[in-house]
């Protein structure tokens, strides 16, 4: 009984072994399977990786170019829209037909920068006959400002007709590029208040080269540019009449200087000047101030009566000092220069220096009594 038992429990044991090898074979011929379609699976799984990363890098070139092709479109787009410079305004009151002459003028040159120079025209006052004028032109906005109240002369006798001159200008071809390149300066020189296309000595007689630009700390009006900042913060007391000379007072412009031109940018006589390749930094204050005192220092000084006379048989630069306004006055009108003063200033002075031609190209100096101190200049 107990041999038959173990026997039986042998072939049991046998049964299950051959069972459980079975299942082995079996597990291992399954795994070998699934092992080779891994593999497969994880070799096409690289490949499709490896066309994948190949078709990113394509579509990325693609899009690089694209985007270069875009850039460069809006670059060509950009470089036709011109960015601003400064708004021009005509001031304009009573007188139609000048300003008729002033608008055909600027049109004349502006409609190439019209986008960097857009124009409007401020009329000052009620007459019909000028609004419609600016309203005939679509090339302008027009601005029209009311006032029921008289303006008040500062003193007896003079005259209210002060925007007469504002709307009675022509300009020089080269007007608007003078202006760009001017407002490049002011940007980096904040000590320069304004800058103007007028000199009150621009008169044929009295100047020569068309390229010099002068700094002065006497305003000097009609056809004048300030920036933004400057704008803001005089506008909130701006006058309602002479703003030309409320400007030209100390309390105003605090120190500040203006740019003007030897020859005039609002009539032409003077030859077409490229100004946007001129080199512009030596009206920056440092600079200036120490060129202008090497040049007057050079100028061989006149002395006594007959200043005019004298001054035609000298070669070269010569300067004439003054002792006070009368006596300015005095030799201004000798030479026919304006004898004017504001605020202790005469009219383009630099340091107290009026600088103009006589006869040109000869320059003439008429100093003050302080100028060379102004200019740290010791006594020559």
């Amino acid at each position: 009984m107990t041999n038959k038992f173990l026997c039986d429990f042998r072939f049991l044991l046998l049964a299950a072994a051959v069972a459980f090898i079975y299942i082995q074979m079996r597990l291992f011929t399954t795994q070998s399977k699934y092992a080779d379609r891994l593999a497969n699976a994880v070799e096409a799984e690289t490949r499709c990786t490896s066309q994948m990363r190949k078709l990113i890098d394509q579509i990325s070139m693609q899009q690089s170019r694209i985007v270069d092709l875009e850039v460069k479109g809006l670059q060509r787009r950009m470089n036709k829209i011109q960015t601003p410079v400064a708004a021009v305004v005509v001031m304009a009151c009573n007188r139609a037909d000048y300003l008729e002459r002033t608008i055909k003028s600027i049109l004349k040159y502006q409609n190439a920068v019209a986008s960097k120079f857009p124009l409007f025209v401020s009329q000052d006052g009620s007459d019909p006959q000028v609004r419609k004028k600016a309203l005939s032109y679509d090339q302008l906005t027009h601005m029209q400002h009311l006032d029921s109240k008289l303006v008040q002369t500062e003193r007896p006798g003079e005259l209210i007709a002060y925007y007469k001159i504002a709307h009675d200008m022509e300009i020089a071809p080269d007007f608007f590029d003078y202006f760009e390149a001017a407002a490049a300066l002011m940007e980096k020189d904040k000590t320069i208040m304004a800058v103007s296309s007028w000199n009150d000595n621009g008169q044929k007689q009295f100047v020569h080269d068309p390229e010099i630009l002068y700094r002065s700390d006497f305003f000097p009006g009609l056809g004048w540019m300030l920036t933004k900042p400057t704008w803001n913060e005089l506008s909130p007391k701006w006058p309602k009449a002479y703003w030309d000379d409320w400007l030209r007072l100390q309390e105003n412009h605090k120190g500040r200087q203006f740019i003007r031109p030897e020859v005039c940018r609002t009539y032409n006589f003077g030859e077409h000047v490229d100004w946007k390749s001129k080199d512009l930094s030596y009206l920056m204050e440092d600079k200036y101030i120490k060129l202008f005192a090497e040049i007057l220092k050079n100028a061989k000084p006149i002395n006594g009566a007959d200043a005019v006379l004298k001054a035609s048989n000298v070669q070269g630069d010569v300067r004439v000092h003054y002792e006070d306004q009368p006596d300015f006055e005095r030799i201004a009108r000798q030479f026919g220069v304006f004898q004017e003063w504001k605020d202790g200033v005469p009219r383009t002075a630099y340091k107290g220096v009026v600088v103009f031609r006589y006869p040109p190209p000869r320059r003439v100096f008429l100093v003050g009594p302080k100028s060379f101190e102004l200019l740290g200049i010791k006594s020559v």
